[in-house]
Formats: C-alpha cells, structure tokens, sequence
C-alpha cells in the first residue's frame, strides 16, 4: 500500500502565501516553500514543476478565495446600493481575516510573473476576472451608470476605494482598524449617490 503524500498542495500554498506576506513575490522560492515546510525540496518539484507553475498557483488560489465570496456580494441584493454596500464591506472584512493574502493580492499578478505563467494559468485568471467584471459592469447598469465615466465611478467605488483603505493599513503593518468597514461602506455610498447618465458619459 502506497504511502500517502507527507505534505500536500495546500499545505505548500499556505507556506508560499506566509512567504508572500512576509517579503513579497521575490521570497517564494520552490526552496523557501519546502524549507518553510520541512520538507525536502523534491516535494515541492512533485507539485508544481518549476517557481513560475507555483507562482501562478498561489496567485491563482488566492484570487479565487476572494472572487468566490466577492461574487456572491455583488449579487447579494437585488437592489443594487444594497449591494455594493455589501461588496465595498466584504474587501475588508475577508482582508481582515485573511491578512496574509490580502497582503499578498496588494502585489497583483505582474509581480507573480504572470507573463511567465503557463496558458492553462492565464486562461484561469481571466476568466476569474471576467466573471467579477461582468457583475460589476450588471451592477453599474442597474445603477444607471450606463456611459465611461460613470462605469469608472461603480469601479472607484466598488474596487480602488476598498482597496485602497485596505492598502494604507497593510502597508504600515498596522490591523485594519473596527469600523474600517463601516468607512468602506459610506464612502462607497457616497460615490454612487449620483451615479446618473451626464454628457461625459456619452463618450
């Protein structure tokens, strides 16, 4: 009877999430993983192929975490303020529970060396982001922001913004403080207030 496997593919991707966190894309290394893990480096090689396969694997796993439950706020309401409001909360409430891979998404997929990934890897990234842009962009139209300018307002408002707050604590090492979501949530209600079809969106 086969041995079974000492250390699986999650446990490698949770060590590589730590390492991300913690020194950024350039310490995920197939030997930092395995070191991380105690493990000899032929079980990382096992799982993935080379860095750049373990790279796109982090990235990718992460994303999607976060995808999955942002997807589901952006169709949690029938009325669209409702929400975005849930959306704009939901970036820093999964941050604030997963700060280690909001830490690691604050890099993006350029500095995970996506030009290097593999097909297979590209083609599963986007279709991820096509399908949050696809809700965004349904949203934006049940908002009325039917032109440029204000499809660039729905996206401020439902991604940068609670990005940003996101960023500005990560970055200085500092939790994200208790009503950080309640501040989301205004400043994204704020935004689309008077999202409205003006002559600029016609453009």
């Amino acid at each position: 009877m086969a041995r079974p496997p000492r250390f699986d593919t999650d446990q490698l991707l949770d060590a590589a999430v730590g390492l991300a966190a913690a020194g950024g894309p350039a310490a995920v290394t197939m030997s930092a993983v395995a070191q991380a893990v105690g493990a000899p480096s032929g079980s990382v090689y096992h799982r993935f192929p080379g860095r750049s396969a373990l790279l796109a694997e982090v990235w990718l796993r992460t994303t999607e975490r976060f995808q999955d439950g942002y997807f589901s706020a952006l169709h949690s309401d029938p009325d669209p303020h409702r929400a975005a409001a849930v959306a704009a909360r939901y970036v820093i409430s999964w941050s604030r529970a997963h700060t280690d891979e909001a830490a690691l998404l604050l890099h993006g997929a350029a500095e995970f060396g996506r030009d290097g990934w593999s097909e297979e890897h590209r083609h599963r990234a986007d279709l991820g982001n096509q399908r949050v842009l696809r809700s965004i962009g349904t949203l934006a139209e049940a908002l009325g922001a039917t032109g440029a300018a204000g499809r660039d307002r729905v996206t401020l408002a439902l991604v940068d913004l609670p990005i940003a707050v996101v960023r500005r604590h990560l970055n200085a090492g500092d939790p994200l403080p208790p009503h950080a979501e309640t501040l989301a949530e205004e400043c994204t209600a704020a935004l689309l207030a008077p999202v409205t079809t003006s002559p600029s969106d016609s453009r």
